[in-house]
């Protein structure tokens, strides 16, 4: 799955239990009629994904949706979602692509002598 939107917040990495394991969260906001502020979490080594992102970037993040069950002491099963992050793209670099810069309009000379009569050899 793919959640497109702009960059909002982006958390630090904070390591967690005995065994390191590193977590990084980024807050984007979707561009729909009624936008939405879709926390994911990034993982171990994809934490690092994040380090040449800034707030405010347009960007294409691949995702998984995670569940967890969990039985409080009480007895009680609770169930629990995360949206991890495993891709990030910067969609502002993806728009030029490899294309030149068109130059404006006026860096061409009009055609005066232009006849159509001239020009027009279509078969139809």
């Amino acid at each position: 799955m793919e959640v497109q939107g702009k960059i909002k917040m982006i958390d630090e990495t904070k390591t967690y239990g005995n065994n390191g394991f590193r977590k990084r969260e980024v807050v984007v906001t979707t561009e729909e009629q009624y936008p939405q502020h879709l926390m994911i979490e990034f993982v171990q080594d994809k934490t690092d994904l994040l380090n040449k992102f800034q707030v405010g970037q347009n960007v294409k993040i691949s995702i998984n949706l995670r569940g967890r069950e969990w039985v409080n002491p009480q007895g009680e099963t609770k169930y629990f979602n995360s949206i991890q992050g495993w891709r990030i793209e910067n969609l502002e670099a993806a728009s030029g692509g490899d294309m030149p810069p068109v130059p404006p309009a006026d860096a061409f000379e009009p055609v005066n002598d232009f006849n159509e009569e001239d020009h027009d050899d279509l078969p139809f």
